[in-house]
């Protein structure tokens, strides 16, 4: 199992805004537990409790996930909502674990973060580009997107200065 980088290199800044991209399946999540689970207990309470926002926890309902494209643009401003309400509060780790692979997707979390004086960090888990990537995240995501869904939101997927993690 591999670790997240050094907490202490990604905690450089006072305050961190830290924006997960991949597919479905990628292990952006797992990247998201391992790096809270490395930090001292009190900050990984609080950035659990505080400091994560997932679309996709507002399609829990009694713990099981269900999907509606019908809320799906709901859902997504009222993650915005709460992390950009945790970066005011001052919150020092706040983290933004969605599929992100277009700019417009997360740019507006990126302009909050820094206009709130917090370092961002993007976290790109695994290659969307790579066939072999995409057929593992097939395997392995939670939702049940298939292998072509999967090769359609790739195309989506734009560069950035990321930190390329495994996946």
């Amino acid at each position: 199992m591999s670790r997240p980088e050094a907490s202490t290199e990604l905690l450089a800044p006072a305050k961190l805004a830290i924006i997960m991209r991949g597919l479905p399946g990628s292990g952006k999540s797992h990247w998201v537990e391992q790096f809270i689970a490395s930090q001292p207990l009190p900050l990984a309470l609080r950035i659990r409790r505080h400091g994560l926002f997932s679309t996709d926890d507002f399609f829990l309902v009694e713990g099981e996930y269900r999907f509606n494209v019908a809320r799906l643009a709901e859902y997504h401003q009222r993650n915005l909502t709460g992390f950009i309400q945790a970066l005011a509060r001052g919150e020092p780790v706040v983290i933004c674990d969605n599929t992100n692979l277009a700019h417009w997707e997360y740019m507006a979390y990126e302009a909050a973060a820094q206009a709130l004086g917090y370092g961002v960090r993007k976290v790109l888990i695994g290659n969307p580009r790579d066939p072999r990537h995409r057929a593992l995240c097939a395997e392995r995501n939670r939702h049940g997107v298939p292998l072509a869904q999967l090769g359609s939101m790739a195309k989506n997927f734009e560069d950035d200065d990321v930190s390329v993690g495994p996946g």
